[in-house]
């Protein structure tokens, strides 16, 4: 109470009273002290205290404000308009200034601050807007037009290209009623081209997309010749796109042309582009020259890798060897625009640093940088490659050219690239001295090239059976980099030719582990598990290798041959017949879906693919057989004689194929014929003793002189036969006879008798149906049922009948028809590793060097 001063009764009538008075409002340096202001603070929203002052009205509660001569009166301004708040004339002058902050003079004392209106409750509910206008009417159809332009974008990106199709027209269809419903409304000054033109333009890309090309040129030409949409010209390239494609490269340069004339120079990166496409429909068109104009100003103003590839090829195509070198110098001096690796070395032991670089170094930007760098290789080596053999005399100048250039480019590393393609070409020449000899120089080299030098060689070795220089050189490739796939694979192989298959085994395993995408591995190590006869393992990897080799038919054979070897015929056919779906004309993988067919008992679907595979390979000796025996079975003779005739052709020393075709035609009834065909067997094979007793029997029958002589010549060759049976049995029991004298006489010896080891070998009844795969296919066993595992098809025919027996008579006597190949099972061969897969008349290996043979 000792600041408030009451004012005095009688107040002297001073000419500058109020001059030293202000207001306290500014007066902060007895704001600690001031009790009502640090009320003030210490409230939340800075509540307002209570008034303190008879006053109301003031922005600090009201105090009454002292002056330094104690008035008691408020300030007024310098034109006497007195201040905010304050009473005059009995009434408060309302606080208009700070009301948009929520105060106001007409709330009562002690209100609560609510400057948002919060207590007044929730807003009330949004009005609905009246969707019956026109204008709502026209967003409403705006916004549909506008989701189904994005639908089909949507539709197009995830490959449904008919759906895409359907949402463009329908986009199209809303838009017009878009445009007519503006007209009529009055407001066809405000349709959105924006919208137009994405409709067309999006219509447009779809048909280019369903190979409508009619349809999608008239879309664009709508766009172009409306002069309302803003640099329309540019689809003129589109346009000139669709042009070459339909190959009418006339009107694709010029529509390239009308574009380029329409495009100013500020956009020179587009203008580019324009001057490569026309270029390119020049080469189509065999125009070189006009090709070389446009690639040489491009190389000038802007050069980059594929215009300098594509001028290399117009030089080569011309034939001008020095404008064929200029351009492969420039082409090695085009810049990529990419770091160097060395960025992503970490150079200290910054941690920051080094996560910063493990960061970035698998990112989008540095794939980019290696797939552009992996391009430019490509195209310098197939320049180099295409160019060599032409730029000088022979083309081993002509590389040693190459290479010099590229020793003194920025693609240093592919000077070694080059030295192998050079031996490579050098392998295609069959010229294997030539390449050895190259490939031989780098084994100074650092240990990558080495590496696949040395893996070239050990296949080379390994093609020409030369075993022990193949391991040799498998062995450097691998001390070079044990980490190389296609040496373990080499060296994997050379321990498989020599039976020891475990060890065979753990190099494919090796490989695998260090490169688990290495098919050649898993194939050959499921082939070790096959020799080892650990079939589900075996199995296990052939499934495995299905899964990444989807349409591989060397596979699914080997799936269908390890499910025949685990006696379950039913997925062996499935399997088959999946192979028949990828090699539909492969003779012999018919023959064995017959030969599976006919173990079930199922003869009209084994019938139905020997007869399939006859059609693609009828000199298969064993399915010749089968479809004679079984028309010779359902008792259509005439059929089997065509059958029986092809073998004879095949085979024209077994006479047992013409004995058949004459039992046909007796069989049939056609004994003239029979008799003809019996004396063309007597001339061919005199003394073959069936012949004989049927020529007699028909001509006896047939009351022909010719009987007597063929009756005597029967008897001298039946004489002759018992006279070579003798000596047969007195040999060998001559030779019994001293085998048992020797053996007494040895054993009064004091020596044991050593018995030879027994030793393993593989009987021809073993040896299994093999279709014309690949060199690694398995020669191992087949068939399981009746049958021994793996034999051929043997198809017993009934013998002939004897002398005193009637034509149509058969007795239980069987001949053994079957035909044994006289070579012998193939011996099963692991994939080689190489990197090219060839194919010729057969299924071709698997070659497994990663460095070897590029295409």
């Amino acid at each position: 109470m000792e600041n408030v001063h009451l004012v005095p009764e009688e107040d002297d009538d001073d000419l500058y009273t109020g001059y030293n008075d202000y207001n306290p409002t500014f007066d902060s340096e007895d704001l600690h002290n001031d009790v009502g202001f640090q009320q003030a603070v210490r409230t939340s929203h800075g509540r307002r205290p209570p008034m303190t002052a008879k006053y109301p009205g003031t922005a600090i509660g009201g105090r009454p404000i002292g002056t330094a001569y104690g008035s008691r009166m408020p300030v007024g301004t310098a034109m006497g308009r007195p201040m905010t708040g304050a009473v005059q004339d009995g009434a408060a002058r309302p606080m208009t200034a700070v009301r948009a902050a929520g105060y106001s003079s007409s709330i009562a004392r002690g209100s609560v601050f609510d400057p948002l209106g919060q207590s007044k409750g929730p807003a009330p509910p949004l009005e609905r807007q009246n969707e019956d206008t026109p204008e709502e009417k026209i967003k409403i159809l705006e916004k549909k037009v506008n989701d189904l332009i994005e639908e089909s974008c949507l539709a197009h990106a995830h490959g449904d290209l008919q759906l895409s199709l359907e949402k463009a027209k329908e986009a199209g269809r809303k838009e017009r009623a878009l445009v007519r419903q503006r007209e009529q409304t009055g407001t066809a000054d405000h349709i959105n081209l924006d919208l137009t033109y994405s409709v067309l333009f999006n219509l447009a890309n779809q048909y280019v997309s369903n190979d409508m090309y009619t349809e999608a040129l008239n879309t664009y030409q709508v766009i172009v010749k409306n002069k309302m949409f803003n640099n329309a010209g540019r689809l003129k390239v589109n346009m000139a796109n669709i042009y070459f494609k339909q190959k009418n490269y006339t009107k694709a340069i010029k529509f390239y042309r009308m574009a380029l004339d329409q495009i100013s120079n500020a956009h020179n990166a587009m203008r580019i582009k324009i001057m490569q496409n026309i270029g390119v429909v020049f080469i189509h068109m065999g125009q070189y020259s006009d090709a070389i104009t446009s690639f040489e100003y491009i190389m000038s103003e802007n050069p980059n890798i594929k215009t300098g590839f594509n001028l290399i090829l117009c030089y080569y195509g011309i034939g001008d060897r020095e404008r064929m070198k200029k351009a492969f110098q420039k082409l090695i001096c085009v810049p990529l625009g990419i770091d160097d690796e060395d960025k992503y070395i970490p150079a200290n032991d910054d941690p920051h640093a080094n996560m910063v670089i493990e960061a970035i170094k698998n990112d989008k930007l540095h794939q980019m940088e290696r797939d552009r760098k992996a391009l430019a290789e490509k195209y310098i080596m197939t320049s180099a490659k295409l160019i060599a053999p032409a730029i000088e005399s022979s083309f081993a100048a002509g590389f040693d050219w190459c290479v010099d250039m590229v020793k003194g480019s920025q693609y240093v590393e592919l000077a070694n690239d080059l030295e192998i393609n050079k031996a490579i070409t050098y392998l295609r020449q069959r010229d294997f001295k030539q390449a050895v000899e190259t490939l031989k120089m780098f084994e100074k080299k650092d240990s990558r090239v080495k590496s696949a030098a040395a893996t070239n060689l050990s296949f080379l070795y390994f093609l020409e059976k030369d075993y022990d220089q193949a391991d040799r050189y498998a062995e450097l490739a691998m001390s070079a980099d044990r980490y190389n796939p296609a040496a373990l694979i080499n060296k994997g192989n050379t321990v498989f030719v020599k039976e020891d298959y475990e060890k065979a085994a753990e190099f494919y395993k090796e490989a695998l582990r260090n490169d688990s995408s290495c098919t050649e591995a898993l194939y050959n190590l499921g082939l070790t598990y096959k020799r080892l006869g650990r079939l589900e393992e075996a199995l296990d990897c052939f499934l495995k290798l299905h899964a990444i080799l989807r349409n591989s038919a060397q596979v699914m054979y080997q799936v269908a041959n390890l499910y025949e070897m685990l006696e379950d015929p039913h997925q062996a056919i499935e399997w088959l017949m999946q192979l028949t779906s990828v090699t539909p004309t492969d003779a012999q993988v018919l023959a064995k879906l017959g030969d599976l067919y006919d173990n079930e008992g199922d003869k009209s679907q084994a019938f139905q693919y020997y007869y399939e595979s006859y059609r693609y390979f009828p000199s298969n000796i064993s399915v010749i057989e089968w479809l004679g025996a079984y028309y010779i079975d359902t008792q259509f003779c005439e059929k089997a004689i065509q059958y029986f005739e092809r073998a004879t052709l095949i085979q024209p020393t077994q006479v047992k194929w013409q004995l058949m075709v004459a039992s046909c035609y007796r069989r049939s009834g056609n004994y003239q014929k029979a008799l003809e065909t019996y004396k063309d067997i007597h001339r061919k094979f005199p003394e073959n003793v069936e012949c004989l007793r049927f020529l007699v029997r028909l001509c006896t029958d047939m009351g022909l002189k010719e009987v007597q002589d063929y009756a005597t010549k029967l008897k001298k060759v039946e004489k002759m036969k018992e006279i070579r049976e003798q000596r047969v049995r007195s040999g060998r029991e001559s030779s019994a006879r001293g085998r048992r004298e020797g053996s007494a006489g040895s054993g009064s010896s004091s020596s044991p008798i050593n018995t030879p080891p027994l030793r393993a070998s593989v009987s021809r009844s073993e040896a299994k149906y093999s279709p014309v795969l690949q060199q690694g296919r398995d020669s191992g066993q087949s068939s399981h049922g009746t049958s021994a595992k793996g034999e051929r098809l043997s198809v017993k025919l009934k013998a002939l009948p004897g002398s005193n027996e009637p034509y149509e008579a058969s007795t239980q006597q069987e001949i053994d028809a079957s035909y044994v190949d006289p070579l012998g099972p193939q011996m099963q061969r692991p994939k080689t590793a190489a990197r090219k897969r060839t194919e010729e008349d057969e299924f071709a290996d698997e070659e497994l060097g990663d460095d070897l043979l590029p295409e």
